[in-house]
């Protein structure tokens, strides 16, 4: 599987975004797939999961404003990102997961897109 994520760049504090993670291959449906970022300094963290059984996931602190979605025909997973926040500055990444395993957890994931780098000024 190759993953291609877009949808990033510079947007205002409370604006809105919406990033696509591209796959190839034909059973992208059954990967369970998830959105990570990494600020500068930080590690990567969680920010959500479509998992193969169906259910979507969030981090804690982002489901208010966070929405994963994917469209397994078009085999391409989005997050769509609202009321952001300088916070939130990060370079994101697609992953996909094909044995599953825990969804917050980035050594599950088997593939990765390049990133796509997200800004929110003040």
């Amino acid at each position: 599987v190759q993953l291609q994520a877009s949808g990033g760049g510079l947007v205002q504090a409370g604006g809105s975004l919406r990033l696509s993670c591209a796959a190839s291959g034909r059973t992208f449906s059954t990967y369970g797939m998830g959105w990570f970022r990494q600020a500068p300094g930080k590690e990567r963290e969680f920010v959500a999961a479509s998992w193969s059984g169906g259910g979507t996931y969030y981090a804690d602190s982002l489901k208010d404003r966070f929405t994963i979605s994917r469209d397994n025909v078009k085999n391409t997973l989005y997050l769509e990102m609202n009321s952001l926040k300088p916070e939130d500055s990060a370079v994101y990444y697609c992953g996909a997961a094909y044995y599953g395993g825990d969804y917050y957890d980035n050594s599950n994931y088997d593939y990765w897109g390049q990133g796509t780098l997200v800004t929110v000024s003040s």
